[in-house]
């Protein structure tokens, strides 16, 4: 079992790596909502192109092996990670974006939950707690679409247990493979995948657009790989829950930069995360 107490330097260096990708997604988030006319594999392609490119550099400079020790699991970890993205969007179509972005929320707990039952991570019963009080705060920032139809349900829930799965895998292979490799297999999937759909559909973008789309493929790169870091030093359920920190950065921007207000649950919401996610740490780093 990891040691964190004693405030260990690796715990508080995941913690900072997952709240940094939580920060890139949400600037993707934005970027997203500036392109939402084109094709939803489209926007796929171009998240994919800019991080492969980055990839290829740093694992020839750092003269990688891109294959990995493991492919059956990095390819496993790539599937998953593309079919739960997929799965997210159309849920999106399907749904109101804050009821599917709340549901897909409760993927760290199939984290937790996959990690605990086969990778023996011990999870104490007040952590399992703090990840109900902070998936409760999700609900009261984003709130509950009660006329949620059975297709939706289906196709959301789907998506937060593969992403889930991607956070298992990435802690199983976390002793044997390079953070850039696993990666590399993900991204590289995805801008494969986007790049067939764009003979298909395809919407060319404009002006600024285009410079969007390529920080796009930065920020992409960027989350992918402090996250990937995080989970390979730290058991999954203390880190993964800090994925929810999108949500309050989410909030901040939309005040900041959209002008927005929020009600009291909202506040009440943001307070609750950020108290179980400190508290979930205090527990790791008292456990001997």
């Amino acid at each position: 079992m990891d040691d964190y107490s004693n405030g260990s330097p690796t715990l508080w260096s995941a913690v900072w790596r997952m709240i940094f990708a939580a920060f890139c997604f949400t600037l993707m988030n934005a970027i997203v909502r500036e392109v939402d006319h084109l094709p939803t594999l489209e926007i796929v392609f171009f998240r994919g192109i800019g991080s492969l490119m980055i990839c290829w550099m740093v694992l020839s400079k750092r003269r990688i092996a891109p294959l990995g020790n493991r492919p059956s699991l990095l390819l496993t970890r790539a599937v998953l990670g593309l079919s739960s993205m997929s799965l997210y969007y159309w849920a999106i179509q399907l749904m109101p974006l804050g009821t599917a972005v709340t549901l897909r929320y409760l993927s760290p707990f199939f984290a937790v939950a996959l990690a605990s039952f086969f990778l023996g991570e011990r999870v104490r019963a007040i952590q399992w707690l703090f990840l109900l009080g902070a998936f409760g705060g999700v609900i009261l920032i984003k709130g509950f679409d009660a006329s949620l139809s059975t297709l939706g349900l289906v196709v959301i829930l789907s998506s937060a247990v593969l992403s889930g799965g991607v956070y298992f895998v990435i802690r199983k292979i976390a002793d044997t493979e390079e953070s850039i490799v696993i990666v590399h297999y993900f991204i590289a999937l995805a801008t494969l995948v986007g790049a067939v759909s764009c003979f298909f559909a395809w919407v060319t973008p404009v002006g600024h657009e285009w410079l969007l789309l390529g920080g796009f493929g930065i920020l992409g790169y960027a989350a992918q790989y402090t996250m990937t870091q995080a989970l390979q030093t730290t058991a999954s359920h203390i880190i993964t829950p800090f994925k929810y920190m999108e949500v309050v950065f989410t909030l901040l921007a939309g005040w900041l930069v959209y002008a927005e207000t929020y009600t009291l649950p909202v506040m009440v919401g943001i307070v609750l995360i950020m108290l179980c996610l400190w508290g979930n740490v205090q527990v790791a780093r008292s456990t001997k």
